[in-house]
């Protein structure tokens, strides 16, 4: 089977090793890809956002299955221009994807496919504004409608810092705050029936003690050996399968990576959001952990073929730990040399916003920071603290001047679970 994957990121990264690793994979393709990717497939250098080329890429390589990482091309109908030619996606359409790319959209496909969420009211005028936030009160959760690359969602006490920015996103969802613990959890759909994988939890804010501004992720982890024993049953049965009813029933089948964003709450699990791909960075942790061969369950899904499908697991624990850039998730300071050295035992460095150069008659390219997530350090372990032993012993390693990472990942999930 030849594959392109789409993407450059660590998510990319991490899917292009689980990819490689399926033995029914003939040719490894990713656009634009990464040095790091480069080293286990044929990288080319195609913008995410540009549709034509990549159309025209697949075609000259007769590619067999095509998989999309981040979200700008899948609502920018990427999937549906490749369909378009008879090439298999594993992505939603345009219309589909909406389920990530607007809030109020998402919010009414829960609506009418009885998903438990929290209220909200979807707001684009300071006086509705104004009204949503006394009616709810602290803490305020403001959403931007739109993208907004993971940082669009501000949960604040302070009234003022909520209203400012609400009026700075065009329109606006503001909904009451779930108290409870966060997890992801993912599903592989062929449009008609969804494989649950296993849950992961990430951590959001920039500093240890979830302080700090929201960010993409700085690290996750995989199993949650606190959560409900039956939590993956009870999130298949009440949200997977009925938004995945719901969206063929309104005529746009969803056909690709699912991702429910759940609040465990004293009245059972409620939907924060929906992602319409693979997680990042949960997908550092679910790909090393997933034993069964990716690029066929991906194929399936693609071709409308999950049936009997299941997804079989490794019984290691992983935890994930991103390494970021001097000033993220602001004003980035970019173009700092990094200096790596070999993983530890059963750890992975996965490569994110990084660019290599090689300068006039230097042998060895040289590795520079290119974006705020500069890479993540997946550390695999008979259980959480070997795991996040791994992890921070390899990226502690790993050079790159005025970056930092969160201490603090998986730290009391691993305590909690020694003590049972």
């Amino acid at each position: 089977m030849k594959v392109l994957l789409i993407g450059s990121g660590g998510r990319e990264h991490a899917l292009a090793t689980g990819l490689a690793a399926d033995g029914s994979v003939s040719e490894l393709h990713v656009a634009p890809g990464n040095p790091g990717i480069a080293k286990i497939a044929k990288t080319h250098p195609i913008s995410v956002t540009d549709n034509q080329a990549l159309v025209d890429l697949a075609k000259e390589l007769a590619i067999d299955l095509v998989v999309i990482g981040p979200e700008i091309p899948l609502v920018n109908g990427l999937a549906d221009e490749l369909r378009a030619v008879d090439i298999a996606v594993f992505g939603p359409s345009k219309d589909a994807a909406q389920l990530e790319g607007s809030k109020d959209f998402a919010k009414s496909v829960m609506r009418d496919a009885g998903v438990p969420t929290a209220k909200s009211f979807t707001c684009e005028s300071r006086i509705d504004i104004e009204r949503a936030l006394d009616a709810f009160g602290a803490p305020y959760v403001v959403k931007d409608d739109g993208l907004a690359a993971g940082k669009g969602v501000v949960v604040t006490n302070d009234r003022e810092v909520a209203l400012q920015h609400a009026l700075s996103c065009k329109r606006v969802v503001i909904e009451e705050f779930l108290s409870g613990p966060e997890i992801s959890l993912f599903g592989i759909s062929d449009g008609k029936r969804i494989l649950p994988m296993q849950p992961a939890q990430d951590f959001k804010r920039a500093y240890d003690n979830d302080q700090g501004p929201n960010t993409g992720g700085m690290g996750a982890y995989s199993p949650l050996p606190w959560a409900p024993s039956d939590i993956v049953e009870d999130t298949h049965k009440q949200v997977l399968v009925p938004i995945i009813a719901e969206m063929a029933a309104r005529g746009t089948p969803f056909i690709g990576l699912l991702y429910a964003g759940l609040a465990l709450t004293d009245h059972g699990i409620k939907v924060i959001e929906f992602n319409a791909r693979f997680g990042d960075p949960e997908t550092q942790v679910l790909i090393p952990r997933l034993e069964s061969p990716l690029a066929q369950i991906l194929y399936k899904a693609a071709t409308g073929k999950l049936n009997e499908t299941k997804l079989d697991w490794r019984s290691e624990s992983a935890v994930t730990v991103v390494l970021a850039a001097k000033g993220y998730p602001n004003d980035v300071q970019v173009d700092d040399e990094i200096e790596l050295f070999d993983p530890v035992e059963s750890s992975f460095i996965f490569h994110a916003g990084i660019k290599s150069i090689r300068r006039s008659g230097e042998e060895n390219e040289r590795l520079l920071s290119a974006g705020g997530r500069v890479l993540t350090v997946t550390g695999m372990g008979r259980d959480l603290t070997e795991a996040r032993d791994r992890a921070y012993r390899t990226i502690s390693q790993i050079n790159l001047s005025e970056s930092f990472y969160r201490n603090d990942i998986a730290l009391n999930a691993s305590i909690a679970e020694m003590g049972n």
